[in-house]
């Protein structure tokens, strides 16, 4: 084992050695021996010690926490090594992981290794129904036809369009101990009904493609690229917004408070672009479409609780919104006019041992036809169910209250919560779920809607069930 390790630990003898002709410590190391440069060089970068600090013993066979004791040392000089070298390291820890965590080098954090490269991700499989909705007898109220031709809140969801998958996978790469590069593809969800060749598929795309730089005594953090945004940040509902997000973001954090800035460009859902495309009505009649959003944003965070309340939060944010869009026939292209949109919100997230109880409010100014509209959700949860705490669980209630903001039925953001379109505008409605970890990181998770109405006409939207597995790596 002494041979194989120190076989390892010489290729980066050059790592933290400051002398190449540094004083031999050993006496049973002569110089004319064949290891005599490296394990000089070694002892002189304090990777090995050798025996009372005199002798090397080159023939002993050392134990397994004498080499993870090596490895420590060698880890603590990874910001000189280069890619291989640092490989090399990162591949003796992981092979000592369990002895380092005992003399107290927590190699299940290495994302701190410098050159390190983590690899996670998840995948997802997906049930959803939702029944027809009521139809649609009174002009001004959303609406989308049915396969009859018949106006309904919402069209039926079921069989082979009821089932769905996504998998996604990210790479987060440590550059330096301030700064972090992530890359991540996703195949976007792809439906059980999509009746074409799996070789035509070739929808894969980049969802995240950032750099993440923390400063300013660890409080300050910029983040630019391609990032997940979620509106009123990662304690609130994100009912709006909780996606692909092209932008810039610093962030001030402490103890007590936390001040975000942003700005940037929404990347999916029609308010992202999913409208933008050409359109051929017949023969004479083709269109480009091209429609998209870009929001500042602004949050404040004030964290609060001890004991039993420890993790509560209230929050207030800010967006305004830019919209733009276009239409181009033939030679003639038509810009839209759309004011920017106000969008005020707050929230409050308490928790109270294994309770969390969540409040979320935003109201759009100007949002359809110089109305506001206002959404209030509340969210009362017990439990937490763990990806890696097996039988881990929790259960939650929740209920919506949303104004219309949507167009001919089709909701214009990209949510974080879990509806469908239809049960996200024009509703009240009252939702619950139960989330299962059943095995180590992976999870069964079941949402149902009910007690849904219109709180504009007569026509209620279709309830939805929904039901999925979750496994991480």
């Amino acid at each position: 084992m002494k041979t194989k390790v120190l076989a390892a630990l010489a290729a980066t003898m050059a790592v933290g050695a400051t002398c190449a002709f540094a004083a031999n410590p050993f006496v049973d190391v002569p110089s004319d021996s064949w290891a005599y440069k490296s394990v000089v060089e070694l002892a002189d970068a304090g990777i090995i010690q050798g025996v009372d600090g005199q002798y090397f013993q080159g023939n002993r066979n050392i134990t397994r926490y004498e080499a993870a004791e090596m490895v420590a040392k060698a880890m603590a000089h990874m910001d000189k090594a280069s890619v291989e070298q640092r490989a090399l390291i990162n591949k003796l820890a992981d092979e000592y992981a369990d002895e380092l965590n005992n003399l107290g080098v927590r190699v299940s954090a290495l994302e701190n290794r410098v050159g390190n490269v983590k690899l996670t991700g998840d995948a997802r499989i997906r049930y959803r129904y939702q029944s027809e909705g009521d139809k649609v007898t009174k002009a001004n109220v959303p609406s989308v036809e049915n396969a009859k031709g018949t106006k309904v809140a919402n069209k039926k969801q079921d069989n082979d369009s009821s089932w769905d998958y996504r998998v996604r996978v990210r790479a987060n790469a440590q550059v330096n101990d301030r700064t972090n590069v992530v890359y991540g593809i996703t195949t976007g969800v792809r439906s059980f009904a999509d009746n074409s060749s799996a070789s035509n598929e070739n929808n894969v795309t980049t969802d995240r493609a950032y750099v993440d730089y923390n400063f300013g005594g660890n409080n300050w953090d910029l983040m630019v690229g391609r990032y997940e945004y979620i509106m009123g940040g990662p304690r609130a509902y994100g009912f709006f917004y909780g996606d692909t997000f092209d932008g810039a973001q610093l962030k001030y954090q402490n103890d007590k408070f936390a001040a975000t800035a942003g700005y940037g460009k929404f990347k999916e859902g029609p308010i992202g672009g999913a409208w933008t495309g050409s359109y051929n009505l017949d023969e004479n009649n083709d269109y480009n479409v091209e429609a998209s959003a870009k929001t500042a944003y602004g949050e404040l965070e004030g964290f609060f609780g001890g004991g039993r309340m420890a993790g509560s939060a209230v929050g207030v944010y800010y967006n305004n919104i830019m919209p733009n869009a276009s239409v181009t026939h033939k030679d003639t292209t038509i810009n839209g006019a759309f004011d920017n949109i106000d969008v005020w919100g707050a929230y409050a997230s308490v928790n109270f041992g294994k309770w969390n109880a969540l409040a979320n409010y935003e109201t759009y100014r100007d949002v359809i036809d110089n109305d506001n509209a206002d959404v209030w959700v509340g969210k009362l949860t017990y439990g937490a169910a763990n990806f890696a705490t097996p039988k881990s669980w929790d259960a939650w209630v929740e209920y919506l209250n949303a104004d219309q903001f949507d167009i001919d039925g089709t909701f214009i953001g990209s949510t974080n919560g879990w509806r469908n379109d239809s049960l996200t505008s024009n509703v009240k409605s009252w939702g619950v779920g139960v989330d299962y970890t059943f095995a180590k990181n992976a999870q069964f998770q079941v949402m149902q809607s009910f007690a849904t109405s219109a709180k504009k006409g007569d026509a209620d939207p279709g309830e939805e069930t929904r039901a999925q597995f979750v496994f991480v790596f």
